[in-house]
């Protein structure tokens, strides 16, 4: 989705770029031909073009411009999140890494339990989860590990599929405003020998780049916020799986 969406998007602006680029000059040529009556003709003056008020927003205006304006607020809020959930500290706190390291007795097994569940953390709780089934062989405890430490992912995972479906769904919606901008751009083209649509041609303009910009602005955050927890999630994965791998190593050397 996102190679198909970079490959499109760089086409769209360039066309709308394109489109604004050639109606341009139409609207500049039409214009002395539209002005070009004498002077003393009361009726060429009564006929001109009123200064036009500045254009408000349509309602697909707003209808883009809100949803856009949404998703970044919505989007913003889970990056702000993640970063704080997915620290190193909070997902693999180093006291209980250190906790583990000194552990090197049965005896010494219940103290890191506790340990384990006053730190709350997702290694914490993968850790607790071995100590209880080290009753059991080390491959059955390496397996049944290996389920629950999905879960966990899981849970890191979290808000990360919303970003990933924002990444998505900005362009498109920076689509769905291009288009209508165009539309007006046209009509403002359709009219422009008469000489009277000059603000509808310059709102269409408008509102196709303002769209086209809104969209990638919510897009690009959305879309780097995705790929660096992403990253971030699979360096934590192998660092917990290399700290559970070494303790089961030394709790069933010493048996």
């Amino acid at each position: 989705m996102f190679h198909a969406l970079r490959r499109h998007l760089p086409r769209l602006l360039a066309t709308t770029m394109l489109l604004a680029a050639t109606a341009l000059p139409m609207k500049a040529s039409a214009g002395p031909a539209a002005g070009a009556a004498p002077a003393g003709n009361n009726t060429a003056e009564a006929a001109a073009p009123k200064p036009q008020e500045e254009a408000k927003m349509t309602p697909m205006e707003v209808v883009v411009v809100g949803l856009l304006g949404i998703i970044s607020i919505v989007s913003l809020s889970f990056i702000i999140e993640r970063a704080i959930v997915l620290q190193a500290k909070r997902v693999i706190p180093p006291d209980v890494v250190i906790g583990q390291r000194h552990t090197k007795e049965p005896d010494q097994i219940p103290a890191l339990r506790a340990l384990c569940n006053q730190s709350n953390s997702t290694y914490g709780r993968l850790l607790g989860y071995a100590i209880d089934h080290l009753h059991l062989s080390r491959q059955e405890n390496a397996e049944a590990l290996q389920t629950r430490a999905r879960q966990e992912i899981t849970v890191l995972e979290r808000r990360m599929v919303a970003l990933e479906i924002f990444t998505g769904i900005a362009p498109l919606l920076g689509l769905v405003g291009t288009i209508f901008g165009l539309i007006v751009l046209f009509k403002g083209m359709g009219g422009a020998g008469e000489g009277h649509n000059t603000g509808l041609f310059a709102q269409g303009i408008s509102i196709a780049l303002n769209a086209t910009l809104l969209g990638l602005v919510v897009a690009i955050p959305s879309l780097a916020g995705w790929s660096y927890f992403n990253k971030r999630i699979e360096t934590l994965s192998v660092e917990m799986e290399n700290l559970l791998d070494e303790f089961l190593r030394q709790q069933y050397r010493s048996r």
